[in-house]
């Protein structure tokens, strides 16, 4: 199996003076997820976790939403010319009773950056099929205060961007800042199915009682896979994209961005966080 981190010789250069050492990298692998052995997708990630990734790529796009609706997920035969086991492509098996999606020649997901889907479109797909609606959470309420101090604790559990430096991560904590779980991999995306496919295999969707925290921009991917597992709060350190903002209008998600020291920008979904009176505010 491919590992998380690999050694390459690089040169360096530091104040004028040259030498040769070997560096860590983090690793780089594509993963082919297949449905009752149909190819589905194919995703660039960091290898680990596998399992999940996949669990939580098909809960984000509606497929699945407990553990009892997977029957199995296996590692299959890659696309080696001895058919060799690569560890490069999974197989979810599911139950009898889940209903899937048509897959066709070319991929046909709703959710992504790249299905050609958008705007209006992609909005209403979300909004329609998501299980937990979001607006139907309980009153999850956080402080400021509590915001500000997760991105640190997010830095502090990066294990492997430690060592690399090339590593997104995703957090889950609960609404009083307690760390429930933290994935990384090279693609923001995969760290968040990595955290849900968790969840699912452990019966605990939908996160209605949890926040997420990811380690760059806000996507309106990102969005449609918080809103997807049911999580009422998405905070990230960079900025959002103007759909992740329609989305979290749309569906009731609070999405906070720029989250950085004591400030943050609240873009949707604000009466989660515990603010004083606007009108005593100056801004």
């Amino acid at each position: 199996m491919g590992r998380v981190t690999e050694r390459r010789r690089v040169i360096r250069v530091r104040d004028g003076a040259v030498s040769a050492r070997p560096d860590t990298l983090v690793a780089e692998e594509p993963l082919e997820i297949r449905l009752n052995g149909k190819p589905l997708a194919i995703t660039m990630r960091t290898p680990g976790d596998d399992f999940a990734l996949a669990a939580g790529f098909l809960v984000s796009e509606g497929v699945l939403g407990a553990a009892a609706e997977v029957r199995n997920i296996v590692y299959c035969a890659g696309a080696t010319a001895d058919g060799s086991n690569t560890y490069n492509v999974v197989d979810v098996q599911t139950a009898p009773e889940v209903l899937l999606p048509d897959i066709t020649l070319e991929r046909n997901v709703y959710t992504t950056s790249s299905c050609g889907l958008c705007g209006k479109a992609s909005l209403d797909a979300v909004r329609t099929t998501a299980r937990w609606p979001i607006a139907d959470t309980p009153a999850v309420r956080v402080d400021p205060e509590l915001l500000a101090s997760l991105p640190d604790r997010l830095r502090a559990a990066q294990r492997v961007f430690e060592r690399t430096g090339g590593l997104h991560a995703a957090a889950l904590f609960t609404e009083d800042g307690e760390l429930v779980d933290i994935r990384e991999d090279v693609g923001r995306h995969n760290a968040v199915d990595k955290l849900v496919g968790r969840a699912l295999q452990n019966g605990d969707l939908p996160l209605s009682r949890t926040l997420l925290l990811v380690s760059g921009r806000a996507s309106f991917e990102l969005a449609q896979k918080a809103v997807m597992a049911g999580i009422p709060v998405l905070a990230a350190v960079s900025a959002p994209s103007s759909l992740a903002v329609d989305l979290a209008a749309e569906t009731g998600l609070t999405l906070v961005g720029f989250l950085r020291g004591s400030s943050m920008n609240i873009y949707a979904g604000e009466e989660r966080v515990v603010l004083g009176d606007p009108a005593t505010q100056q801004g």
